[in-house]
């Protein structure tokens, strides 16, 4: 086990500061996290949650309460926004269970992260702090010192980039500037179940895909709420996080799709709308004894809805490594070695399955149909093992 005389810095307290800082206490290391917000908390609303971050929740102390507040659907669906006629779908049911070891589910963001606070607060190894923004970092043989926004130095044995996808602590680790804007614009709502559209209240993930275009929604909350998420390629040039936007702005780009997908939209309420960015792939993970995690060590798409899933198996993949290796230099190298393969996998397909099934038209959308059509629960199992059947230390 790694000999660090001083608590680990975590820079940023989202889902995967957090589980950062779990996975360290349960290798008995203290750590500080520092959050720039005046509080804890997560805006945002459904994530979905793949077997792989089940594994994690185990690892990380927190699958009991993590399970307790799951929404557990049935199916992984794709609906063609064009014919309104489905095109396949994934059964999550007891087959998708024993391959996987574990189910997919769906949550409210908020009440994931109140899980993993939860159990911060109750640990004596993490010490959590707020109005706390970590600007940069020195560093010297012996520490690493993190310098906050307010002047303030703190000093630890290492520091955790978990800081975003706008991380300070990146800009030293890979000084590879600004992400990169996808073009991509997503709006957010959620509605009232009794609101939507009643033969539409699947308990499914849902994807309607149309041309530079799609609509994803699910329940949340107990079946309190749906889920909404709705996305075109609008070409936006300029990133853009939480604005509220008019219902007006929203159905702009879902004029050609089927009536019935439009519907959905219609029943949305307080949107708000990010323009989605994301990041090549890079090496630079780790610089002495700084280290990135999560969005800023590898920030996606959300077309495979894996962001917090890797953000957890990174945090798995680092506590373990500290655990594992005497030497913090090694432990470090050892968990960018393991994690980068598998994240920049996800990077770069996230990109792909936005082109070939999110996004097509025409001819290109008409050979995924058939594709995708033509195959079975089993076979998608197949498909996705790499990914749902992996954790943070491996497959």
């Amino acid at each position: 086990m790694a000999s660090l005389d001083r608590p680990v810095l975590i820079a940023g307290g989202g889902i995967g500061g957090l589980a950062a800082a779990l996975g360290l206490a349960q290798k008995g290391f203290r750590s500080i996290l520092l959050e720039k917000a005046s509080a804890l908390g997560e805006i945002g609303a459904g994530i979905q949650l793949g077997p792989n971050a089940f594994h994690a929740f185990d690892y990380l102390g927190v699958g009991e309460a993590a399970r307790g507040m799951a929404v557990y659907i049935d199916q992984l669906r794709l609906m063609d926004a064009l014919t309104a006629e489905e095109i396949t779908h994934v059964d999550l049911g007891d087959a998708f269970r024993a391959r996987f070891g574990n189910p997919y589910a769906v949550v409210h963001r908020g009440d994931l992260h109140g899980v993993f606070l939860k159990a911060c607060r109750d640990s004596d190894l993490i010490e959590l702090r707020v109005s706390s923004e970590v600007t940069g970092y020195d560093q010297d043989g012996a520490s690493v010192t993190a310098h906050l926004a307010t002047g303030e130095r703190v000093t630890g044995s290492l520091l955790i980039g978990a800081d975003g996808l706008w991380s300070n602590v990146r800009k030293q680790v890979a000084g590879d500037g600004a992400p990169r804007v996808s073009g991509h614009t997503t709006y957010r709502s959620v509605i009232p179940t009794e609101q939507m559209p009643e033969d539409l209240r699947w308990n499914a993930a849902t994807l309607w895909a149309g041309p530079k275009c799609h609509i994803v929604h699910y329940p949340l909350s107990g079946w309190k709420v749906f889920n909404l998420v709705v996305t075109y390629h609008n070409d936006a040039p300029e990133p853009v996080a939480g604005k509220p936007v008019s219902q007006q702005e929203v159905l702009q780009g879902f004029g050609h799709v089927h009536a019935r997908a439009q519907s959905i939209i219609r029943h949305g309420r307080d949107w708000k709308l990010w323009v989605l960015c994301d990041r090549d792939p890079t090496e630079r993970w780790v610089d002495g004894r700084a280290a990135l995690l999560g969005d800023a060590a590898h920030p996606m798409l959300q077309y495979f809805a894996q962001g917090a899933c890797q953000a957890m198996e990174d945090a798995v993949c680092l506590s373990h490594m500290l655990a594992a290796h005497e030497d913090h230099a090694v432990a470090l190298e050892a968990y960018r070695a393991q994690r980068l393969p598998r994240t920049a996998r996800v990077q770069l397909l996230s990109r792909a399955i936005g082109e070939h099934i999110y996004h097509p038209d025409g001819e290109h959308a008409r050979l995924r149909n058939a594709i995708m059509g033509a195959k079975s629960s089993e076979e998608w199992y197949g498909d996705l093992a790499w990914l749902y059947g992996g954790t943070g230390l491996g497959s």
